[in-house]
C-alpha cells in the first residue's frame, strides 16, 4: 500500500509540529525532483515517485538527524503504516553504495537492522532515482550536485565512502538523463538561480 500525495503531504505537516526544520522543505523538494523526473521516464510512476520523494526524511519526525536513526525510525514508522514501499525507501535512501557502505560491523541495535536490510536488497529504480534526488534537493530549492556534496561535506565531514558515492550518483544522473532525453537540470525549475545562491551551512540536517 502507498499513501496519496496528500496523505503524504499531511504526514509532512505533523512531521513539522513534531521536529520543525530545513528538512521539512526538503522532503518536499525531493518530491518535486522525483515526480519530474519520473514524468519523462515512461518506466516509472510519477506520483509514486512524488510520494517516496516526500517520505524519504519521515523518521526525522522523531527529532534524530543521525543517519542510520533517522533511516530505521523511517523504517519502522512507514511499516506501521503499512507502507512498504516507503519503509524501503526510507532504508535505501542513504545509501548508494548499498551493501558496500557496510565493510564494518555497526554497534547500535538500529544499524544493524539497516545492514542486514540493505545488504538483502537490490537497488531498483526507485532507489536510484530518490538517491539521486535527494542530493538534488536543498530546503531552499535544487542545486547541481557538486554544490549539495559540499554543502553535505561541510556539515558531516569527509567520509572515506563519499567519492565512491559520489560517483555512483553521476553515473544514475546519466542513467536518467539517458532515460529523458535531457539533462535532468532542466526539469528542476530554478536550479540556475539557487545552484548560485550563498547559503551557510545548516546544522540541523536535511
Amino acid at each position: 500500500m502507498l499513501p496519496t500525495v496528500e496523505q503524504a503531504k499531511q504526514e509532512l505537516e505533523t512531521a513539522a509540529e513534531l521536529n520543525p526544520g530545513p528538512w521539512i522543505r526538503h522532503s518536499l523538494n525531493v518530491g518535486i525532483a522525483a515526480r519530474n523526473i519520473a514524468q519523462r521516464v515512461s518506466e516509472l510512476d510519477e506520483n509514486k515517485a512524488h510520494v517516496l520523494g516526500m517520505l524519504h526524511d519521515i523518521g526525522r519526525r522523531v527529532g534524530i538527524v543521525n543517519i542510520p536513526k533517522h533511516v530505521y525510525e523511517g523504517y519502522v514508522y512507514a511499516m506501521e503504516k503499512g507502507w512498504e514501499e516507503v519503509a524501503r525507501i526510507c532504508m535505501t535512501h542513504s545509501y548508494p553504495l548499498m551493501k558496500d557502505e557496510f565493510d564494518y560491523e555497526p554497534d547500535t541495535k538500529e544499524e544493524k537492522v539497516v545492514k542486514e536490510y540493505i545488504q538483502n536488497c537490490r537497488a531498483d529504480d526507485y532507489d536510484k532515482l530518490i538517491q539521486i534526488c535527494d542530493a538534488l534537493a536543498t530546503d531552499y530549492g535544487f542545486v547541481i550536485l557538486e554544490k549539495r556534496f559540499v554543502d553535505v561535506t561541510r556539515r558531516y565531514g569527509i567520509m572515506k565512502t563519499y567519492i565512491q558515492g559520489w560517483d555512483i550518483t553521476f553515473r544514475n544522473k546519466e542513467y536518467f538523463e539517458e532515460k529523458m532525453g535531457c539533462s535532468i537540470y532542466d526539469v528542476l525549475p530554478g536550479i540556475e538561480k539557487t545552484t548560485l545562491l550563498w547559503k551557510p551551512a545548516d546544522k540541523s540536517g536535511t
